[in-house]
């Protein structure tokens, strides 16, 4: 018999296409092995595309976006009080005041009570009628802060006399009796927009008118000008500034030896004649004449 013959050997099956390889990945329903880091930095680089790309809405935005560190307390600032800076005047808060009772109670609760209630009782101060004078005058200012601080620009004259001696006022006689110590050349307010000159010229005329006929002349080279910041003597605890605008004059008429002069009135009748009625004034100026160099500007 003849041998049985083997079955055929199949074929391989055939290679898929190319096209139909990209088919099987593409519509695979496997989940693709992704790559986490890669894929977060992907997403970032996208946020950072669209923020970068995107012009900010204001500069609040911006400032928004800074980080916000913690203030970290400062061992110093529990140590040390911090003082109210007296170098530093703002016009806009100047504080004026309908009544001297208005201002009083406003000053009360930014002084020291003690302080406060020293003005016009403590020989050789003024009281809240005077500082509302000068307010109302236009030659003081009050900055709205606590404490208040005053700011005063003040003429100062040194009056030069024989032998080259200088006028110094060596006190004062008050309207309440009592007596203040000056030691001081001639010293004024200055009223708003006044210059240095015209100062000069009314405070000789105001507190030398009496003694002096003569001539004020100015003496050429003379003027000086400085800041001084301390407590106010005519009212305790009330910080001040002191604008000082200072000269030196020669007044013809004076005496050669010691005088006295009496403080003209300054208000007519009005509402300020009766503010002045209370307040502290000067009745009389006593004058000397001293060395120079034993008078300090």
């Amino acid at each position: 018999m003849p041998p049985p013959s083997r079955p055929p050997t199949p074929l391989p099956p055939a290679p898929p296409h190319p096209q139909s390889t990209h088919l099987l990945l593409t519509t695979s329903h496997h989940r693709p092995n992704i790559n986490i880091p890669d894929f977060f930095l992907t997403a970032l680089s996208i946020l950072f595309l669209f923020s970068s790309s995107s012009p900010p809405s204001s500069s609040s935005s911006s400032a928004s976006l800074k980080p916000q560190f913690p203030k970290i307390p400062s061992s110093r600032s529990r140590r040390f009080f911090q003082l109210p800076s007296m170098s530093v005047s703002n016009s806009s808060n100047r504080r004026r005041f309908a009544t001297p009772n208005c201002l009083s109670d406003w000053l009360k609760p930014r002084l020291a009570s003690d302080s406060f209630a020293s003005w016009g009782v403590k020989p050789g101060t003024k009281n809240v009628h005077n500082l509302w004078l000068e307010i109302s005058q236009g030659e003081t200012s009050l900055a709205d802060s606590t404490p208040p601080i005053r700011t005063v620009n003040v003429v100062t004259v040194r009056v030069i006399g024989k032998n080259s001696r200088v006028l110094v006022e060596s006190h004062q006689e008050l309207s309440d009796g009592t007596v203040r110590s000056r030691h001081r050349p001639l010293s004024e307010k200055m009223k708003p927009d006044e210059s240095p000159e015209s100062a000069v010229l009314r405070a000789v005329r105001e507190e030398l008118g009496s003694v002096a006929g003569g001539e004020v002349r100015i003496v050429p080279g003379s003027y000086r000008e400085k800041v001084e910041e301390r407590y106010s003597a005519s009212y305790p605890g009330l910080p001040a500034r002191y604008v000082l605008y200072s000269v030196d004059a020669i007044v013809d008429g004076l005496p050669d030896e010691d005088f006295c002069t009496e403080e003209a009135e300054e208000y007519v009748e009005s509402e300020e004649k009766k503010v002045a009625d209370q307040a502290v004034t000067v009745r009389k100026h006593f004058w000397t004449w001293v060395s120079p160099d034993t008078v300090e500007l």
